[in-house]
């Protein structure tokens, strides 16, 4: 049905409130890349040129522990004595706030820069959404007809398009979200703005890096019913595993923050990812999208034993890095644990296409972590890369069962009566 052309907005009315849209986007997208290069500037001093001045490499056992245990420290440090303490715990925030004030970002931007150049298995979601959002609402907070709501949701899309290299990302997450809002309006008429943030933060973003996901994987190419049947498995038992890390996360967060003081359990969650790294290696650090393309360049390399530790790693990885109080996103190190699940599907499944595997091993890990069926489709989908169409209407049959080991499964979230109120912290800094 048809929205009646009264309710409408107007052209210009869009057209005027699209070009702060597309400033959010760009800022957005130019602030995520401005952090990216800090942490690429360090990064390598971590990993590369200090290690060299001990006789060590990047793959030195001890000095993965080093690194993630001082690693742990200083962030623990930040979060406890510096102004702002870093905002609240991303445990206890969703992708769209809440958000911190702003006297928090820089303690935030700090934390999460030691983060990705430290290999902590966080990704760079909720902490730099927050600093996008607070920014846009402060600079642009005065502008007519653009309420602070408004002004967050467009950085949130703004960045959603910049983190993944396209706005189709943000189309998907909105949909819903903005279907139901007060704005005036048809659907695409409340979806006008957030697109074109979102397309602006893209765009940004695919002239200054390229695709984040995308692995250019061969085409899935016809889907046989017993490659379909195998494939629904998968990514049914990636969902389930993801269900299984979920329901233990509160026990694993409540047992960190019963230290606390934030430099304890943080410092305490670096040493135990300082031991898992030296288990698993380098593959098995950092936020995951440099390491899932490494994964499936080499999968030829690795037996069905060393894919299940790699993924067994890497989720208590993420368990301990997100319930330590160490600041980040659990998409991105979902894609690899949903990658190395995929793999071993395959490898236990002769036949079966390598891609398709992976694909629903994604999108099943990605689907109980994220709980929106239209990030994990469209994860699933840039991770191939192929453009593959006929892959993505088989996706949308197999998210169909996978959802329904999800659907009534606790969120990835810790709420407020979860929670410790940290020794020197405030309970909430939002």
């Amino acid at each position: 049905m048809s929205t009646p052309a009264s309710a409408s907005p107007g052209v210009r009315l869009l057209i005027l409130a699209a070009i702060p849209a597309v400033l959010i986007g760009i800022g957005s997208a130019l602030i995520l890349k401005g952090v990216y290069l800090l942490s690429d500037l360090l990064e390598p001093v971590l990993w590369q040129t200090l290690p060299k001045v001990f006789g060590a490499t990047e793959s030195t056992p001890w000095w993965i522990f080093t690194v993630l245990t001082v690693t742990g420290a200083l962030i623990g440090a930040v979060v406890w004595l510096v102004p702002g303490h870093a905002g609240p715990d991303s445990a206890t925030t969703e992708l769209d706030g809440p958000f911190p004030k702003l006297m928090a970002l820089p303690s935030l931007a700090l934390v999460l820069v030691l983060s990705l150049a430290g290999g902590v298995s966080l990704g760079p979601e909720n902490p730099i959404l927050a600093i996008n959002a607070v920014l846009a609402m402060t600079l642009l907070g005065r502008l007519k007809r653009m309420p602070p709501a408004l002004l967050s949701t467009l950085a949130v899309a703004g960045t959603i398009g910049a983190l993944f290299g396209t706005p189709v990302a943000a189309a998907l997450v909105f949909t819903g979200a903005v279907a139901g809002s007060k704005l005036p309006g048809s659907l695409w008429d409340k979806l006008f703005l957030p697109l074109a943030a979102a397309a602006a933060g893209s765009g940004t973003t695919l002239l200054l890096d390229g695709p984040v996901f995308s692995m250019g994987m061969a085409p899935v190419g016809q889907v046989q019913p017993y490659d379909l049947l195998m494939a629904t498995v998968i990514a049914m038992l990636a969902a389930a595993i993801g269900v299984l890390m979920i329901w233990v996360f509160p026990f694993v967060h409540r047992g960190f923050h019963a230290l606390r003081n934030p430099l304890l359990f943080t410092l305490l969650g670096g040493v135990v990812l300082g031991v898992l790294g030296m288990i698993g290696g380098p593959i098995t650090l950092f936020k995951g999208a440099e390491q899932t393309g490494e994964l499936l360049k080499n999968a030829g390399h690795y037996s069905t034993g060393q894919l299940a530790a790699i993924a067994g790693i890497k989720i208590v990885a993420l368990l301990v890095a997100a319930g330590a109080g160490f600041r980040g996103g659990r998409i991105f190190p979902s894609v690899f644990i949903g990658t190395a699940l995929g793999m071993l599907g395959a490898a236990l499944v002769p036949g079966l296409p390598l891609p398709l595997a992976v694909a629903c091993g994604v999108m099943g890990f990605v689907l109980a972590v994220a709980r929106d069926g239209w990030i994990a489709l469209f994860i699933a989908v840039a991770v191939l890369g192929t453009g593959d169409v006929a892959v993505l209407a088989t996706l949308c049959v197999i998210i169909l069962p996978t959802w329904l080991v999800v659907t009534k499964a606790p969120g990835m979230l810790i709420k407020p009566k979860e929670q410790f109120a940290p020794a020197g912290v405030r309970a909430k800094t939002s």
